[in-house]
């Protein structure tokens, strides 16, 4: 079967075809391109919208910079200096009230990750993926045209594409197809995946203004690029400002009345009240959006699959949503490969919707919706004006939770069929940063006694750390990698280092950094080696016959 694709994809237009070309569309291409997967990108804009949506980029999403090549010209794209921090603040009432504290700490998790975070408007990182996909031979971009209809059959997909705005028509023949194509994706829609929406019933406003008053006020809160505040009357849900830039440009969202319009509402009164002090402002942009959940049903039909917004959808509370996104490219885009160039299997491809869905249906129901709730619960049991020491002892309580959040958002795959000693297990947003290497969970950096990071040492397959192990050992893992067509690289260490922590002398992790099985215990044979790489890679498990 895999032959008979291979052969088919050879005969397409592409391998893939992406329909989508925001930043989760750009990062799938990329991660195909590298790895020499022929594919085209249709994106209905031919140049990213300066909409400053989707700004904080974790520590997570750079590594994926990191690995697409695209790192430093993403930091290098930044609008806010480096030295200013990317930190945020929650407060009561007003943002120049007298109760704050620090929000989303990403710094306290920083030594568990192979690289810093970062914040820039969602436009600029579009750029730097768009300059980096046109440096790869193998994509193809089609800018300005968008997914019109969606038909697969056993051997592929056949895609109709429309220019935006014109006449002009083309149908494209892949293996595959993703809809990277947003909340209302047509490639979710045209494949028949349903999905669950929970509507909050609120509609929301994004502002997008200029400010240098705004600035001067809140100096008194240096490093901070976004400010939360709790309003009692607001029953849970946010005023949420952000910086574009260090001085001048803003962006803002929150809770209107229904029926809010761009001329029957006062919005400036409404950021100074927000605020707690007068100050100027110029529109840039006024829209509106449903505040609600999305959550798809399934990530696979057949060989149609959905990524970020299409996939997923929530309010942009703590920068979830991008970020997820462009998990969901690292994770897809890998696993296509691998079936593409024929080392992996059906479950590999399964594992794409077992471990990302589940992963998102925590991060509603455990993170976003469960802050709306407990900030609702805050502000309906806590009054400064009723019980001030009541209220400042809850309120400091929730500063030490707030460090708790950033500590528990840790998605793993415990519960993947391609994840060793999964059974009974579950994959979740919630989990705990550590840095002993644990099946299903991210690898934490270490440097090895060369000096190097082995996050430096990472092939573009699967990767096997040898930490002590025999070299009979080592042998077993090439040996059975090589009779699989498995792309493997041995990395070896002896001597005092940080990878010490890992509690393991064997390490097998895979080509998006989160680990597959983890060897401690009797010495791996050929056989156990085997099944361990043939699990890895979704394939049936051969056993052995005497």
């Amino acid at each position: 079967m895999k032959n008979k694709d291979q052969a088919m994809a050879a005969a397409c237009d592409a391998e893939v075809v992406i329909a989508g070309g925001g930043p989760v569309g750009m990062g799938l291409a990329i991660e195909l391109g590298q790895r020499g997967v022929r594919t085209i990108v249709v994106e209905r804009y031919p140049q990213p919208q300066p909409i400053p949506k989707g700004q904080n980029l974790t520590q997570r999403t750079m590594e994926h910079f990191h690995f697409w090549g695209a790192e430093a010209q993403l930091r290098a794209a930044r609008t806010i200096p480096k030295e200013y921090g990317i930190g945020g603040l929650t407060a009561h009432g007003t943002l120049l009230g007298p109760h704050s504290y620090d929000w989303l700490q990403r710094d306290l998790v920083k030594p568990y990750y192979f690289t810093g975070n970062e914040r820039l408007p969602q436009y600029a990182t579009e750029a730097v993926l768009r300059e980096r996909v046109a440096q790869l031979p193998s994509v193809q971009t089609v800018y300005g045209w968008e997914a019109k209809a969606v038909v697969q059959d056993a051997d592929g997909v056949t895609i109709t594409i429309a220019e935006r705005g014109g006449s002009g028509e083309r149908v494209l023949r892949s293996a595959y197809v993703v809809g990277a194509d947003g909340a209302r994706s047509l490639v979710r829609e045209q494949a028949g995946i349903t999905q669950t929406r929970t509507d909050h019933d609120r509609m929301m406003v994004l502002l997008v203004f200029r400010s240098h008053g705004l600035h001067q006020l809140l100096e008194r809160y240096p490093g901070k690029s976004y400010y939360n505040v709790l309003q009692p009357e607001l029953k849970g849900y946010w005023k949420f400002f952000g910086r574009v830039d260090l001085g001048s440009t803003w962006f803002f969202h929150a809770p209107v009345p229904p029926g809010t319009t761009r001329d029957n509402f006062d919005f400036t009164a409404y950021l100074q009240d927000a605020v707690g002090a007068p100050f100027d402002v110029e529109f840039e942009h006024i829209g509106f959006w449903d505040l609600r959940f999305m959550l798809a049903d399934r990530y696979r039909r057949g060989r149609v699959f959905v990524a970020g917004d299409a996939a997923h959808s929530h309010p942009p509370y703590g920068g979830y949503g991008v970020n997820s996104g462009l998990e969901d490219a690292r994770n897809l885009g890998w696993k296509l490969a691998a079936t593409l160039q024929g080392w992996g299997g059906e479950r590999l491809l399964d594992s794409y919707d077992a471990e990302r869905r589940p992963v998102f249906a925590s991060t509603i129901s455990d993170f976003i919706a469960r802050s709306i709730d407990t900030d609702r619960e805050f502000l309906d049991a806590h009054d400064p004006a009723r019980d001030k020491a009541a209220f400042e002892a809850a309120w400091n309580a929730r500063a030490q939770g707030a460090v708790g959040e950033v500590h528990a958002f840790e998605p793993h795959y415990e519960g993947s069929p391609v994840v060793w000693d999964s059974a009974g297990r579950s994959s979740s947003a919630k989990g705990s940063h550590r840095f002993d290497a644990r099946p299903g969970h991210h690898l934490a950096p270490a440097l090895l006694p060369s000096g190097r990071n082995v996050y430096e040492e990472f092939g573009t397959g699967y990767t096997l750390l040898a930490f002590g192990a025999s070299a009979q050992e080592v042998q077993a893992f090439s040996d059975a990698a090589a009779a699989q067509s498995l792309p493997l690289t041995v990395v070896q260490a002896q001597g005092p280092g940080e990878q010490e922590r890992y509690n393991a002398r064997l390490v097998l992790v895979r080509p998006d950094q989160f680990v597959a099985w983890v060897g401690s215990g009797a010495e791996v044979e050929g056989d156990q080696a085997r099944e361990v790489l043939q699990v890895a890679a979704g394939v049936p498990v051969e056993v052995a016959t005497a």
